[in-house]
């Protein structure tokens, strides 16, 4: 595989939230999307899931709790947690999770 631009790949998506599988690490996925500040329902995944989010900002919510993610930074959601998108997330974020999850 090639240097993969993140930010351009992201940002060339035809719809935000919808994220394009880059390639795998193991048994993890390796996906990044653009956010585009509309917010998304709560989820739970069967394993951990990190967030690393490139630019902009992340607001998510776990199990009730805000919890900001800036550019730069990493979230690890435990597996089996609550969480969601709340309004005002936008930027490019990359995800790491098994696939099917």
């Amino acid at each position: 595989m090639s240097v993969v631009d993140l930010v351009a790949t992201a940002v060339g998506l035809p719809q935000a939230w919808s994220s394009r599988g880059l390639g795998r690490v193991g048994a993890a996925c390796v996906k990044v999307l653009r956010m585009d500040g509309l917010p998304l329902e709560e989820e739970r995944h069967a394993a951990d899931e990190a967030l690393i989010v490139l630019d902009g900002r992340l607001e998510l919510e776990v199990d009730g709790t805000p919890v900001p993610v800036r550019a730069g930074e990493l979230y690890l959601v435990p597996a089996g947690t609550p969480h969601a998108v709340r309004p005002g997330s936008t930027g490019t974020l990359v995800v790491l999770e098994l696939e099917g999850d």
